[in-house]
């Protein structure tokens, strides 16, 4: 499978799943706008079986390389990010990990456990990063008992493997001012904004500019019932030239520790 042909599939996945996203796509393409991809993010914690270099390992067999780390104290994460080096406007790649010894043993068995279910051959192929939840059942009462510790670790034991959120550049909307003009857009069509940290995260003085809708609702079917919880997100990033003339192509740590908030419980 080519890049291409990955990104598409993750495209088709997460665009199912999520309806806003699609319906913002087709309204960007519908006022004549051209839709890029910024960046797609993936989540997975520190086992050896699913850590970083499990899940970027699709993207590095098509020439993706390292790019960028990062580390979120508060949410116990780690980060790298992935380019495909002479392709300025191939998606980067953002992949974090939850770093389990930092939590409870209780959530790092349960997520462990979940792990156990899967079998070996799935855990090596590149399919796992469309595979989804793990487990071969969900437990509502378990994915309280994480979200309690960890909003980041509840969504990862309930959607598992799978385009967390894609992003469109806005640099290639043209007619649009800035970010702000890109949320009131949104916003007068009825989509919700994360506003934890701002509406906007960054500024162009970061060279990076951040915002994104609230995580649609999906309804899951969990051993103790069916209840709608929050799924993925789409995002929007404004990248501004250095001082060297280059656009900035990575992220900046403070401002994606708030993003990931879009996925939160509310």
């Amino acid at each position: 499978m080519n890049i291409e042909q990955i990104f598409e599939k993750l495209w088709e996945q997460y665009s199912r799943e999520i309806p806003s996203a699609k319906q913002i796509h087709a309204l960007f393409q519908n006022s004549g706008k051209r839709v890029v991809n910024d960046h797609v993010a993936f989540r997975t914690f520190d086992d050896p079986r699913v850590n970083i270099d499990v899940v970027a390992k699709p993207f590095l067999e098509a020439g993706y390389v390292p790019a960028g780390e990062y580390k979120f104290e508060v949410k116990k994460l780690r980060a790298r990010h992935f380019e495909l080096p002479g392709n300025p406007e191939a998606p980067r790649v953002f992949i974090s990990e939850l770093m389990l010894d930092e939590f409870s043993e209780d959530l790092g068995r349960t997520l462990r456990a979940q792990l156990d279910e899967v079998p070996e051959e799935l855990l090596a192929s590149p399919e796992l990063i469309f595979h989804g939840i793990l487990g071969k059942s969900l437990s509502y009462a378990v994915y309280e008992r994480l979200r309690k510790e960890s909003e980041y670790a509840a969504w990862l034991y309930a959607f598992g493997y799978r385009a967390n959120h894609f992003t469109v550049s806005i640099n290639y909307l043209h007619g649009f001012k800035g970010i702000e003009a890109v949320n009131d857009f949104l916003k007068e069509h009825g989509y919700l904004l994360n506003d934890s940290g701002g509406e906007i995260k960054g500024s162009p003085e970061q060279l990076l500019e951040q915002s994104s809708t609230l995580a649609d609702r999906v309804e899951v079917r969990f051993t103790d019932g069916v209840h709608a919880i929050p799924g993925c997100y789409y995002e929007f990033a404004r990248r501004y030239p250095a001082r060297d003339g280059r656009i900035f192509s990575g992220f900046i740590a403070g401002s994606a520790d708030k993003i990931f908030e879009s996925t939160d419980f509310r």
